[in-house]
């Protein structure tokens, strides 16, 4: 025995105490059956490979590349999230955000509107006001819009059929104003006009044998669509993890349903160059979980119409489902061939196998009052899907076709007035016109301004530029020049640029639009400015605080908006 250990203390007869050894044997942990034991290994190795699975088909979706940048994008904005809960960038930021917030308010909603004389309304009056004093008020509330939506300087938003269009729309409305389609029973009209809406747009994008339904919107009939596929893919395949698949310049709708109803988004980059859909890519990220493609046609940022006939290739091998979103491109890109502005264009509708829903808004292109837009499916067996119904609820059996429960009857009532009216004829001569004038503007603004370029090879009714290579021009400054001139672009990034979606009104003043783009780019070049609304939005952007700071705006731009 070595001299240490003469020097250790006896414990045997501590530990052979037998309240001690009582001690001891109650924190031994008790032994398992063995065959318990296996049980919870197995237990143990199937959660870790159903963890390992997850990871590797997140890998081979995303690449190893672009999970190494998600991954610090991660750690980035974590860093930055923790930067900014430091106290002395909370109180600069809350400064920011209050500046900000008095601007914002002074500009949407003031206290008072010099020149204009209406009253605040903000609480129930104690007696009914008398209707002069509504029309009063509705004069002077008309007053505030400005003049730049008649005079075709507005990119979308304002998709106006004319001025005797709008009078059959109020009296289709006015006619139908308190029913509701959730009662069909009470309004056999609304129902009889909603199902012969639906039809004819299943028909415009040859779905005979499919069915559809009316929604309030392009989001809604996206969101639709999701839940359906969703739903779908949990019955016929049993699909519990519900991934689905999109390229980057998809609608954000998507994204919002993702998050609505628990869908896994992957997000693909488009092809630089050509802005459409990276099909190769997007097939690489289809797994056992994926539940449905998206592809555009044609998308919002860019214009462009993603390669439908090729997702629709994938989409029928691996037996999931394709959306094709057509809300923008509705009644222009269902009138093309018959404008004879078709060549070149790939069919991207039900013709198109694969393709399983169709997302088209009647309230753009087909000139139907706000609130107006079509969901349709391949089949009526895959809407059955999109329903929600209720069977022991204690008001009875409960169903609805949609988002909604009650709708306004008298917005169905004027779509169907509306297509009635103006036929496949108004329709392809209002296809042709603002087709011709985006190319027009599409082939010039390069030609004549060769610090600009134009993104991809638009074809329809939305043109995307940006600045031209190896050129320092702020295309965010040239939006804000072109904004005092009383025009009304949008502002895109990923690329930073601007788009022009053209109306039946602004097809009239591309050419001004064009004159005007040119005086913006010489006072940019001899006053350059130091400031702006899309400068300063989309510019804080790029940085690396932007994405944190730019949700909080946007944010508080939402609550100004209701005070």
């Amino acid at each position: 025995m070595s001299h240490w250990a003469t020097k250790l203390p006896n414990l045997e007869p501590y530990l052979s105490n037998p309240r001690i050894a009582a001690a001891r044997d109650l924190l031994r942990p008790p032994r398992l059956d063995p065959r318990v034991e296996q049980v919870l290994c197995l237990f143990l190795l199937y959660y870790a490979a159903q963890y390992v699975l997850r990871g590797w088909r997140h890998v081979r979706a995303r690449s190893v590349v672009g999970t190494v940048r998600e991954i610090y994008g991660y750690l980035h904005g974590l860093a930055i999230q923790l930067l900014l809960a430091l106290p002395s960038s909370r109180r600069q930021l809350a400064v920011e955000l209050a500046k900000t917030r008095a601007e914002l308010v002074e500009k949407l909603a003031p206290g008072t509107y010099p020149g204009v004389d209406i009253s605040p309304a903000r609480e129930l009056p104690a007696v009914g006001r008398d209707r002069r004093w509504l029309e009063h008020e509705w004069d002077g509330l008309k007053k505030l819009e400005r003049g730049d939506v008649a005079e075709g300087r507005v990119s979308g938003a304002v998709y106006h059929g004319g001025d005797n269009l709008n009078q059959i729309i109020n009296e289709a409305m006015a006619r139908f104003i308190v029913t509701n389609p959730l009662h069909p029973d009470v309004f056999p009209g609304v129902r009889k006009m909603e199902s012969e809406v639906v039809s004819m747009v299943l028909k415009l994008f040859h779905g005979d044998a499919g069915a559809g339904t009316t929604t309030s919107g392009g989001t809604e009939s996206i969101l639709m669509s999701v839940k359906t596929h969703r739903d779908w893919a949990r019955a016929a395949k049993g699909i519990t993890r519900p991934e689905m698949i999109i390229p980057s310049s998809a609608h954000a709708a998507f994204w919002k349903g993702a998050e609505y109803f628990g869908v896994k988004l992957h997000v693909v980059p488009v092809n630089p160059v050509t802005r459409k859909a990276d099909v190769a890519a997007m097939r690489r990220a289809v797994n056992a979980n994926t539940i449905m493609l998206v592809g555009s046609a044609p998308n919002f940022p860019d214009g462009i119409i993603d390669p439908i006939p090729a997702l629709g290739q994938v989409a029928k091998r691996y037996n999931i489902g394709l959306h094709v979103d057509c809300c923008l491109g509705s009644f222009i890109l269902a009138f093309v061939e018959r404008a004879g502005l078709g060549a070149g264009l790939e069919p991207f509708d039900f013709r198109v196998e694969g393709v399983t829903a169709i997302s088209c808004d009647t309230h753009k292109y087909a000139f139907c009052p706000k609130g107006s837009s079509v969901i349709m499916y391949r089949s009526p067996q895959l809407r059955r899907f999109q329903y929600y119904v209720m069977t022991d609820w204690a008001g009875g059996v409960y169903a609805s076709p949609s988002m909604a429960g009650s709708r306004p009857g008298s917005v169905i009532a004027g779509a169907w007035a509306v297509l009635n009216h103006i036929g496949i004829d108004g329709y392809t001569e209002s296809c042709r016109t603002i087709v011709s004038a985006a190319r027009h503007f599409a082939t010039t603004l390069p030609a004549r301004y060769p610090q600009l370029c134009i993104l991809g090879d638009p074809r329809l009714s939305v043109v995307a530029f940006t600045a031209a290579a190896n050129n320092a021009l702020n295309v965010y400054a040239l939006g804000d020049a072109l904004s005092k001139m009383g025009w009304h672009l949008n502002a895109l990034s990923q690329p930073a640029g601007l788009h022009m979606a053209f109306t039946r009104l602004s097809a009239k003043s591309v050419d001004k639009l064009l004159d005007d783009i040119g005086a913006a780019l010489k006072t940019l070049t001899s006053d350059p400015p130091t400031d702006g609304d899309m400068v300063a939005l989309y510019g804080l952007g790029q940085t690396s605080v932007g994405p944190h700071v730019v949700g909080e705006l946007a944010a508080t731009f939402l609550d100004v908006l209701y005070e």
